[in-house]
């Protein structure tokens, strides 16, 4: 049975190829820690150590940590998504992982209607799934207004990413008690995990994921995020 205590890893998936994105990604991921208390551990794949400059092993090595994260976070910023993190997404939906979309960008986008995703239609639908959408430019406009005089851009940052933290944990706490689509008693689980470390092709099936599917899906069971 899972305790108060438990710690839940999230696999934090979104661009991370300018500044930007590099320390929003960082600063949302603490905020979230510390506003969680440390229930939620974020993964960021930007901080993951790279020992090649192999594409296939850095695209196999971001594919593992999906897998072993028991929840996920997807960021679908921009007019048009980004593509490894649409594929990351997959990947995590082929394993039932529960997801969190983030979606901050005040543009409309998509072909969905307009009380629909502001992305391609085929990126939403999926169980376990929730959507966070706010508008970053109304909210950061907002934030000084919480603050002295004299604050700074700093104070900015951390009352800013505070309050989206908030937000975060509130959807991750609700996407947790979806019901699972695994089950760990009839071997569907492991089974599903075993093709999901084959499909993908490039070797990931000879790295160490395949000896830890076992004590991937134990874990997630503990912690009631298969059935």
């Amino acid at each position: 049975m899972k305790s108060d205590s438990t710690e839940y890893t999230i696999y934090f998936a979104g661009p991370l190829f300018d500044h930007k994105d590099l320390i929003g990604n960082a600063l949302l991921a603490e905020a979230i820690r510390e506003m969680s208390d440390g229930k939620y551990r974020c993964i960021l794949p930007q901080d993951l150590e790279q020992f090649t400059d192999r594409a296939v092993d850095i695209r196999n090595q971001d594919l593992s940590y999906v897998m072993q994260c028991d929840l996920s976070i997807f960021n679908f910023d921009g007019t048009e998504l980004d593509s490894g993190t649409v594929v990351e997404f997959m990947y995590a939906k082929t394993l039932d992982i529960p997801a969190l979309i983030i979606r901050s960008d005040f543009r409309g986008s998509g072909d969905q209607q307009k009380d629909g995703d502001q992305w391609n239609l085929m990126a939403s639908f999926y169980p376990r799934t929730r959507v966070l959408n706010f508008h970053a430019m109304e909210w950061y406009q907002a934030t000084p207004s919480d603050l002295s005089n004299d604050h700074d851009v700093f104070d900015v940052a951390r009352i800013f990413y505070r309050r989206v933290a908030r937000q975060v944990i509130r959807e991750l706490d609700a996407v947790m008690l979806d019901t699972p689509l695994l089950s760990y008693e009839d071997g569907q689980a492991y089974q599903t995990y075993r093709w999901a470390v084959q499909f993908p092709g490039g070797g990931l099936d000879e790295t160490k994921i395949i000896s830890e599917i076992e004590e991937i899906i134990l874990s997630k069971k503990s912690k009631g995020l298969l059935s």
